[in-house]
């Protein structure tokens, strides 16, 4: 079976690679993939990059190895061990340690580096990308504002970085669009996996009187279910852990990203390039998760205008603005 057709069996199918406008490709041997995270690879964002990954090793087309829970002092140093072992492509987050990063590749011009990043590409092998899930969060916040009977909502997230704020920020927009009297209790905690740190967060917001909250960090959900309150999940589906408390979910789907960066690989004609814009609904790299075991809970008025404004989003007729500042509590 040729790349192309295993490249077919993504779970976003046919409808990516077309959008993604891939020509027709030969068979070739497994390209040889490593993956370097800071966090455990159960955290939600690098969870989406791990599984990707794996669904391209299982398909035969990438022989994969990874290190996780590295710190941001010895990213560098792994960065080159697998560099220095011949790997064609390094995937990460090179948020803390760009200049590392950058520095590296730039050392090993023939090894493709896609990493996480809030910079820009850089010539000729770093490629960076984001989870650009706007889109799915702002329909998430709609129905947040929706099912909200307090008219506060709750939102804990692990920094203020631009790849937070911008789901944030879409999410609140959601909501005010279905309930301009909404308002919102916003906090960060300082870290990427801290769910005790994070319910704590969510415990302080619910006793001032939220009544839904985004989860952006594990923990969140945790509050919301030992206080009978709603969540709203981030990046994946945790309904099934969660199934009287995580309303819906804005999920991020990495194997449209992952399956461009092998073709690019695979036709030897990888470059510096920003893949953010394949984590967008329109090519599939992300979308609202099912409503499941609260189908028959959100009023149907409600579910009709989030399932409009979805079709809106996929033909093109509604933009969901990416804002990168900050989001603030309601005064």
């Amino acid at each position: 079976m040729t790349t192309r057709r295993k490249v077919l069996k993504l779970g976003a199918g046919l409808a990516v690679l077309a959008t993604l406008g891939l020509p027709g490709a030969h068979a070739a041997d497994a390209i040889k993939v490593a993956a370097i995270y800071t966090v455990p690879v159960e955290q939600q964002w690098v969870s989406r990059i791990h599984k990707a990954l794996k669904a391209a090793e299982g398909r035969g087309e990438i022989t994969y190895v990874f290190s996780e829970s590295v710190g941001n002092a010895d990213y560098e140093r792994v960065m080159r061990q697998y560099a220095e072992q011949g790997v064609q492509l390094i995937v990460g987050e090179a948020f803390a340690v760009e200049a590392a990063a950058r520095k590296v590749a730039k050392d090993y011009p023939q090894t493709a580096f896609l990493l996480g990043s809030s910079g820009k590409p850089q010539a000729p092998n770093f490629s960076v990308f984001d989870n650009y899930i706007q889109e799915p969060s702002y329909l998430t916040g709609m129905i947040a504002g929706g099912m909200t009977k307090s008219n506060v909502i709750g939102l804990v997230g692990g920094f203020p970085i631009p790849e937070v704020n911008r789901l944030m920020q879409a999410f609140m927009a959601g909501a005010r669009e279905v309930n301009p009297q909404v308002k919102f209790k916003v906090s960060f905690i300082g870290s990427w996996f801290d769910p005790p740190k994070a319910k704590e967060a969510a415990l302080a917001q619910i006793d001032q009187g939220a009544d839904v909250l985004y989860a952006e960090r594990f923990g969140v959900s945790d509050a919301a279910k030992e206080r009978g309150k709603l969540a709203i999940g981030n990046v994946i589906d945790t309904q099934e852990q969660y199934p009287k408390t995580v309303v819906a979910s804005a999920l991020w789907f990495m194997e449209p990203t992952i399956a461009r960066a092998l073709y690019q690989i695979e036709l030897g004609r990888f470059k510096a390039e920003d893949y953010g814009q394949y984590s967008m609904m329109k090519y599939l790299g992300s979308d609202l998760a099912p409503l499941g075991t609260f189908a028959d809970k959100v009023p149907a008025e409600l579910q009709e205008k989030v399932r409009i404004k979805r079709a809106a989003i996929f033909d093109g007729g509604f933009v969901v603005p990416v804002i990168d500042t900050e989001p603030k509590s309601t005064p």
